[in-house]
């Protein structure tokens, strides 16, 4: 069973059904214990950072997350989700993130690109082999929503967009993957991705 994490952050019912789709048991919890019994977790998310890192702190499901995934759960944070795996963002400010991935988020803006902020729309992902893209290939699009994006990360990153630079579309370091995009609002190939995760399995 897949468990979503509630924070209080995302839009978990669109996510829920995208699972539902792909035949996968998963459900939305807020629920620490539920999360650490998990087979894979979900950690949605959109807004802005530090709120979300906040309402995760003070909801006490950091905890969970981090334990989990340090036990080899598979974990899948998407969007701001993906964002708050990393060591720390400077989005407005410096705040803190899990750190269960090394890198950093910033700003679009400040890796050269000269388009529209935020980044709204499909784009081709360029990918590299990872079980997250068993079922897509190089070149299919997703869509992103968002205005910051990962950094620093080069070892962890398995795929990236353009839009007016390089940016970081999706990571994956041993069970923990993160995509700034959203499968679940990318059509049949978001739902390919899904699947793939739902069939990861705890790392022993």
């Amino acid at each position: 069973m897949t468990v979503i994490v509630d924070y209080g952050v995302g839009n978990l019912f669109s996510l829920l059904c995208s699972f539902h789709a792909v035949g996968e048991n998963a459900v939305v919890s807020s629920d620490a214990e539920e999360i650490l019994k998990a087979e894979r977790i979900v950690l949605p998310g959109v807004g802005a950072f530090s709120d979300a890192a906040l309402k995760l702190s003070k909801s006490g499901l950091d905890r969970a997350v981090v334990t989990a995934a340090k036990n080899k759960v598979p974990l899948l944070g998407i969007c701001l989700g993906m964002q708050l795996l990393f060591d720390e963002s400077y989005e407005y400010g410096v705040h803190k993130g899990l750190g269960l991935i090394r890198g950093k988020v910033t700003a679009i803006d400040d890796m050269g690109g000269r388009l529209k902020i935020p980044h709204i729309g499909w784009n081709a992902l360029k990918i590299k082999d990872s079980p997250l893209f068993k079922y897509i290939k190089d070149g299919d699009h997703v869509y992103f929503v968002h205005s910051f994006a990962a950094t620093g990360c080069f070892k962890s990153v398995i795929a990236t967009t353009e839009y007016g630079a390089t940016i970081t579309a999706a990571v994956g370091e041993n069970n923990v993957y993160g995509c700034q995009f959203h499968p679940e609002k990318s059509g049949e190939v978001g739902l390919k991705i899904l699947k793939a995760f739902s069939e990861l399995k705890k790392e022993k």
